[in-house]
């Protein structure tokens, strides 16, 4: 079992060209990436659509990336906006229960203090955010929904340690991506401290300068390392690889993701034996 991002060429417009060649290529699963910084809701026709062409495509949806709205935002400071970006959030985890999943992904609100800033029970930043995630728990248990944070480009554990404090596993957990985590330099570190909450996966390689989404095993990335990681954490499901084609030497989409396909193998292999 393999999953890509559905966004490995663009992230609007109609994504069934996209799914299509996916599972060609030998995929059996997604990653929901469509509209993931957008204000765009999902209707139940195009569910009901996206449902349809998975099923008829042979595809599973992994996980979805909840959007990060651009004026719905749901760790806003201004209330209506962030009234707002909860209804968005609520609506990709309905998305994602109708599709047969168990994960939404979001960003963490990055205009709190970065790591290594002392912040305790009255620091806004860390009230906002929980505000919102007591907003959603409720409604993600309804759906059997847990929801992951990811790890961004700055070094941000020590946010997410503080909230998985706060929220048990069985709602809130990590989402690791790997390239963020390779620019921040201490990635594979933090990830070893909370591994217990790895409930999803952002797989993907860059040189150490740039958010680059390359394909698996092609940059600075310390696989080995990940991969002994990933086979002793809470994470049991497959690879879900969130690379783009843009940065990746291809210019042939076939050849793209069948190249994908194969390092996505490769790294299912390594850490099957880690």
């Amino acid at each position: 079992m393999l999953s890509i991002t559905t966004d490995y060429v663009r992230d609007t417009g109609c994504p069934q060209p996209y799914l299509h060649a996916i599972a060609e290529a030998g995929f059996t699963h997604v990653h929901w990436c469509h509209h993931w910084n957008t204000d765009f809701l999902y209707s139940g026709s195009e569910i009901g659509q996206i449902a349809s062409w998975l099923g008829e495509y042979g595809l599973a949806v992994l996980d979805i990336h909840a959007s990060h709205g651009r004026e719905k935002a749901w760790a806003s400071g201004l209330e209506y906006v962030r009234l707002a970006g909860i209804e968005l959030v609520k609506n990709r985890i309905e998305m994602a229960s109708a599709l047969g999943s168990d994960v939404i992904i979001l960003h963490l609100p990055e205009d709190g203090p970065r790591s290594g800033v002392a912040s305790g029970e009255g620091d806004p930043w860390l009230l906002r955010v929980s505000r919102s995630l007591d907003d959603l728990a409720g409604f993600a248990r309804e759906h059997g929904m847990r929801i992951a944070l990811e790890n961004m480009g700055h070094d941000d554990f020590e946010r997410l340690r503080q909230l998985f404090d706060r929220y048990p596993s069985d709602f809130l957990g990590l989402c690791y991506d790997a390239g963020h985590g390779n620019l921040g330099g201490e990635g594979l570190s933090h990830l070893e401290e909370t591994k217990d909450r790895l409930i999803s996966v952002h797989l993907h390689d860059n040189d150490g300068t740039a958010d680059q989404h390359r394909p698996v095993l092609s940059g600075t990335v310390d696989w080995r390392r990940l991969s002994r990681i990933i086979a002793s954490s809470a994470y049991g499901k497959c690879v879900s690889m969130e690379v783009s084609i843009h940065s990746s030497g291809y210019r042939d989409e076939g050849a793209f993701l069948r190249h994908v396909h194969d390092t996505g193998m490769t790294l299912s292999a390594m850490i099957a034996r880690a």
